[in-house]
């Protein structure tokens, strides 16, 4: 009875170990090195997370940081397709930390995700990953019209507080 106990103690534990956890500084902005990370889109043209974040300035962009062998990401796409369908107004942006090509676009078109992608190719860690303190994934982001981070940690598509920063933003108007 005392090994079972310890057992699960010790079970219990180790998945808090493994737990995602909430950074301790929030950041606003991006800095310089974050946005020169380099990334390829589906056809294979190479971009820099800035350079798709300054195409888009003016709008609010959903960022979806995944991979096709994350369990957690895939049991979150429903819950992205319902924000998606309630806002389709936004950018949804997802960025890929697929260890292979061809995984990240099969599963793009296997689970019918719909936005923009862009794949790291460079596993798990790279400047902007560890720029936003990623330890775990999915992890979702909101930037605002300006590029500036309006939301900087989810692991829920639907988290209630980044849902409400989302319609914060959506009552502010674009600068022209």
């Amino acid at each position: 009875m005392k090994n079972w106990f310890l057992g699960i103690a010790s079970l219990f534990m180790g998945m808090q170990l493994m737990a995602q956890e909430v950074p301790t500084e929030m950041k606003t902005e991006f800095d310089e090195v974050s946005l020169s990370q380099e990334m390829v889109d589906l056809e294979g043209n190479p971009t820099t997370v800035g350079q798709v974040l300054e195409a888009h300035k003016g709008k609010i962009i959903f960022v979806d940081l995944w991979a096709s062998w994350c369990p957690d990401c895939i049991k979150g796409l429903p819950k992205l397709e319902e924000v998606q369908k309630e806002y389709p107004e936004l950018v949804y942006l997802f960025l890929s930390l697929d260890r292979k090509e061809d995984a990240w676009k099969k599963s793009i078109d296997k689970f019918n995700m719909k936005g923009e992608h862009y794949w790291f190719n460079t596993e798990w860690k790279n400047k902007f990953t560890e720029y936003i303190g990623l330890n775990w994934i999915p992890r979702y982001m909101l930037i605002d019209q300006e590029g500036k981070i309006a939301h900087y940690y989810a692991i829920h598509a639907d988290d209630a507080v980044m849902m409400e920063a989302l319609i914060e933003l959506l009552q502010i108007p674009a600068e022209e």
